[in-house]
């Protein structure tokens, strides 16, 4: 009969290695949802996208950017799932169900296209 060598129990508590930290001031839950609509609202943007942004020129400032975000957002939850997000100096094509930007142009070109399989428009004026 072969037999396992048995461990030795030690009763050494807490256990060697073991420090006691402070609690984390937020729960799971908490923390979860917060990293999940952090991730939700943020924009990714196409490869290109981001050579039509650098290409045209077209820069948009950081604040400008949160509020697209958030507008994407919103249009996300009332199941906008293409949306057309006109800026004072730029258009953008945006995906709301994967929360990217698909394409961009100036406003001057974009006053002379058609734009279809959008089922939203976000306009944001500054």
């Amino acid at each position: 009969m072969n037999r396992l060598p048995s461990q030795p129990i030690t009763s050494q508590f807490p256990p060697r290695g073991f420090t006691n930290k402070a609690l984390p001031s937020k729960t799971f839950a908490e923390t979860l949802k917060e990293t999940l609509n952090s991730k939700e609202d943020s924009l990714s943007i196409s490869k290109h996208a981001d050579s039509r942004l650098k290409q045209r020129g077209i820069m948009i400032p950081a604040e400008t950017w949160k509020e697209v975000e958030s507008k994407v957002a919103q249009a996300k939850l009332k199941g906008v799932k293409d949306s057309l997000v006109l800026l004072d100096n730029a258009a953008l094509i945006v995906s709301a169900k994967n929360s990217t930007v698909i394409t961009a142009m100036n406003r001057k070109e974009a006053a002379s296209q058609i734009f279809t399989n959008i089922d939203g428009t976000i306009i944001i004026d500054k």
